[in-house]
């Protein structure tokens, strides 16, 4: 995969302090029993901002199946860099690891993100969540299931909150049942054999409660393999709780269009999402 950004691994909390470059981090700490052997070792990447307007954390789709942290990832990374955020990528695990395997690792990326504030130039009091597709769903689940997930493996971060400030959730998967939903999602994430019951349980517009942070959300009226309803909904369900939910459907284009900037429209998410933030969130102003 192509990286646009030189990346190196931080072997220690000096080097991280001292870098002005991105770098990448395991998730948990040495010999953590989060992560067995056999497993996928989780790997957190920050994108520094000199003086940050918020931090961004980001998590990319791929149905819960994989994970593209290329252009949904890297690319959206560089982007927000350029409003003034610091961002990080998420290299989550995903099937054969089920639920509550990725929750647990977007919970514990925003609690290290914030445990490492001062070394890796980030805002703990300005932290954003990001998702597409099924990362958007993941992204959900931080804003919805951070006080009912536990996530303690004995260093810093424990002491962290896991809630995040804001939601972006891009063309999200936001059920996973048969109704509206997406299906595949609901597979890798629960198991083929888990009943619809289950499935809607997880279904981020069942959990969004009086708590759940401001969310943007955006979709296209085209998208045939996540509906445009999937944003509908969870924004209804916000609003019913009087919460603060912007959602953008626009006119044109199908599913996975990460920055869209193709398209005639859509191409302004980015910018709006910052605009939400700053203006609907209270993150600060870059300088």
């Amino acid at each position: 995969m192509k990286k646009l950004f030189p990346l190196f691994f931080c072997i220690a909390a000096t080097a991280a302090a001292l870098a002005t470059e991105p770098f990448r981090i395991p998730l948990y700490p040495e010999n953590s029993p989060e992560i067995k052997p056999e497993e996928k070792t989780p790997v957190l990447s920050v994108y520094p901002a000199a003086k940050p307007a918020g931090t961004i954390l980001i998590l990319p789709g791929g149905g819960y199946r994989s994970c593209v942290a290329g252009r949904e990832g890297v690319k959206i990374a560089e982007k927000f860099r350029t409003f003034g955020f610091t961002a990080a990528v998420l290299d989550y695990r995903v099937s054969p690891d089920r639920y509550p395997a990725p929750q647990r690792d977007a919970l514990r990326a925003v609690k290290l993100l914030r445990a490492r504030a001062k070394e890796w130039n980030v805002d703990p009091e300005h932290l954003a969540v990001l998702g597409f597709s099924a990362g958007g769903h993941l992204a959900g689940c931080t804003g919805t299931l951070y006080d009912r997930i536990d996530i303690r493996v004995g260093d810093e971060a424990d002491a962290q909150s896991a809630r995040p400030d804001a939601l972006i959730l891009c063309y999200p998967v936001v059920s996973l049942a048969a109704d509206f939903g997406h299906t595949g999602s609901g597979d890798c994430l629960l198991g083929k054999e888990a009943s619809d019951a289950e499935r809607k349980t997880l279904s981020l517009q069942n959990l969004v409660t009086d708590d759940t942070p401001p969310a943007f959300l955006w979709h296209t009226a085209g998208d045939t393999t996540v509906p445009c309803r999937n944003s509908i909904e969870f924004a209804q369900a916000m609003w019913a709780h009087n919460r603060t939910a912007e959602l953008h459907v626009f006119p044109e284009g199908n599913h996975g269009k990460d920055t869209a900037e193709n398209l005639k429209t859509a191409w302004q998410w980015p910018q709006m999402a910052a605009n939400f933030l700053l203006e609907v969130g209270n993150f600060p102003v870059a300088k």
